[in-house]
């Protein structure tokens, strides 16, 4: 459906029609009624091509995940902060470009390529590394874009970030009001920013209980690797009272792995899970869980970016802090 549609349907030039739907004018009052209803009737739509010319927006906003595909398939944190995303630039009309690649070079290829093809107007960067290598690419190409973690300092891009520490306090202050003594964390991967906060919170919590740490297992985030890190820890001894998980897919493989060695949970082992998604409880125990609005920490990420590309002052945002959610896989410590 074009302009040249609706002139002939109205009779009119399409000058005409063009001024109508700009709200320009050039057209009575009476033929700019006319010419709007007649392309509510036929269901015109602006072209979002030329609206991107016209004002130099793509009106799309890249998002490259540098994980394994299979992330996607099983991790109910980007599922629930994507949906989160598509909620809110739906709003402006604004498109999600998504690429999975497997690491940062990867990200920084695909970035790259389209925004030389103006094909984003700004990007969300996910995954934060200690010395990100995408970050001064982007502060180089001069590309605007959203951090999902704490703000850096020396790179004038807004973040959006919870604190990741004030949470494992919490957990770990609960576990030893509860008497555990011997608590194990199942940490995500080590370069990402956030688990290196959440471990240092980890060993700062426990030493001011004058604990130490049982152990604490870096993994993938992975079923397999929650599987592995938890065979571990109850096949040596002393074996852990309770064990923290950085995600729920490998909590959830924790139990799993209890059961099978004849470990009762929560009487012999407490577990608690990390972003609180569906699976916690779906399982029986069901899982205590880390718990937070995910899909509005999405929103939030998306209207950060958005008032940037408008032309807002670099400004970051604090999500609120994920709070301990206690279901029935943590009990008091066995005597």
């Amino acid at each position: 459906m074009t302009i040249s549609d609706i002139a002939k349907r109205a009779g009119v030039s399409i000058g005409a029609v063009s001024f109508a739907l700009n709200d320009r004018p050039g057209v009575s009052s009476e033929t700019r009624r006319r010419i709007l209803a007649i392309a509510d009737e036929m269901g015109w739509r602006p072209s979002a091509a030329a609206r991107g010319l016209s004002e130099s927006r793509a009106h799309t906003v890249g998002l490259v995940i540098a994980r394994s595909a299979d992330t996607l398939g099983v991790e109910p944190f980007f599922m629930k902060f994507i949906a989160g995303l598509e909620s809110e630039l739906s709003i402006s009309r604004t498109a999600l470009l998504l690429q999975v690649v497997p690491d940062h070079q990867r990200a920084i290829e695909a970035i790259s390529g389209w925004w030389a093809e103006r094909r984003i107007d700004g990007v969300i960067v996910t995954d934060l590394w200690t010395g990100d290598a995408r970050l001064p690419k982007l502060r180089a190409m001069n590309i605007p874009a959203v951090l999902v973690g704490r703000p850096h300092p020396g790179i004038d891009l807004p973040a959006v970030w919870s604190d990741d520490a004030a949470a494992v306090t919490e957990t770990v202050d609960h576990l030893v009001g509860l008497g555990h003594r011997r608590i194990a964390r199942v940490a995500g991967l080590p370069a990402l920013e956030h688990t290196q906060v959440r471990t240092a919170a980890f060993h700062t919590a426990l030493a001011r209980h004058d604990l130490r740490p049982a152990a604490v297992v870096d993994t993938d985030y992975t079923w397999a690797a929650g599987a592995k890190a938890t065979q571990e820890l109850l096949s040596a001894g002393p074996r852990p009272t309770a064990i923290t998980f950085d995600n729920d897919v490998m909590a959830t493989a924790g139990l799993s792995v209890a059961r099978k060695l004849g470990v009762s949970v929560p009487a012999e082992l407490s577990i608690v899970a990390g972003d609180d998604s569906q699976l916690c409880e779906m399982v029986f125990p069901s899982l205590t869980a880390l718990s937070r609005d995910i899909p509005l920490y999405g929103v939030n990420t998306a209207r950060t970016l958005l008032a940037h590309l408008d032309g807002a002052p670099a400004r970051s945002f604090q999500d609120a802090t994920p709070f301990l959610l206690p279901r029935e896989s943590t009990a008091a410590a066995p005597s």
